[in-house]
């Protein structure tokens, strides 16, 4: 069944290949066919196996040759491992799915945070939409409406305060607050925590190495960060938040 899950993440991180390269140019991520971004030739079914095609073709296109990005390939063995993981920690259960749909969003929000220092409305639409589907799911299985609304609270609170506080030196932006707005309509409220103390953390440490490094002037994307911290928090949040708890009780 791992070998499915897999699978099945693979294919769609081919997809979302083509969502972070077309969403930040306004493109359609339907039409038209996948094609080379150099000579434009639609691609065959044959060059579009996740990973295999990359392999086979060395990293280049069929036809003008031009060297394919390396990000391909990457973002769909991320996809493909990340469901895996999901899949051994929760089974094929809604909290599964549910995780798959919010890992899924990340990924692509990320890439493309990465790549551009955006966050596309467009995209946390499509986020949005599937953590009010899983907030009445939850509802329907007894979590508390309030719960919901404290765990989306907490992001509003801290990340409103640090934006305002370094809005004249670009620090976090708005788009950032988005994001975990967003992810807190999937997490708990211990897990949201979580993911803004790693997220924080993370961050903070490749700042301070820049610093050192004397790049000071460079902005770093924080949706990536964000990402590996909900990461963290959604493996180990629980348990990493009741012990620094029962620290002081």
């Amino acid at each position: 069944m791992s070998f499915i899950v897999f699978l099945f993440g693979i294919i769609l991180g081919s997809f979302f290949n083509v969502c972070i390269y077309r969403i930040p140019k306004g493109e359609n991520i339907a039409f038209p066919p996948s094609h080379c971004a150099k000579c434009e030739k639609e691609l065959k079914w044959y060059d579009l196996f996740p990973i295999i095609s990359y392999i086979f073709l060395r990293g280049k296109c069929r036809y003008c040759k031009d060297k394919i990005s390396i990000r391909y390939p990457v973002v769909e063995l991320l996809t493909g491992l990340v469901y895996v993981i999901l899949f051994y920690k929760f089974g094929l259960t809604i909290d599964f799915f549910k995780y798959v749909v919010l890992f899924s969003f990340l990924i692509i929000a990320g890439f493309i945070d990465f790549d551009t220092m955006e966050v596309y409305f467009s995209l946390s639409l499509v986020g949005l939409a599937g953590g009010v589907i899983f907030s009445i799911v939850s509802i329907i299985k007894g979590a508390l409406v309030k719960d919901i609304v404290v765990s989306m609270a907490i992001p509003l609170i801290i990340f409103g305060m640090l934006i305002f506080f370094t809005r004249k030196i670009k620090g976090i932006g708005t788009g950032d607050l988005e994001i975990l707005i967003i992810i807190s309509l999937y997490v708990s409220c211990k897990m949201i925590i979580a993911t803004i103390m790693f997220s924080i953390v993370m961050g903070g440490i490749v700042s301070i190495i820049l610093i050192l490094n004397g790049k000071r002037k460079i902005h770093i994307p924080f949706v990536p960060f964000i990402a590996l911290g909900t990461f963290g928090a959604v493996m180990y949040g629980d348990e990493i938040i009741n012990w620094y708890l029962n620290l002081f009780m």
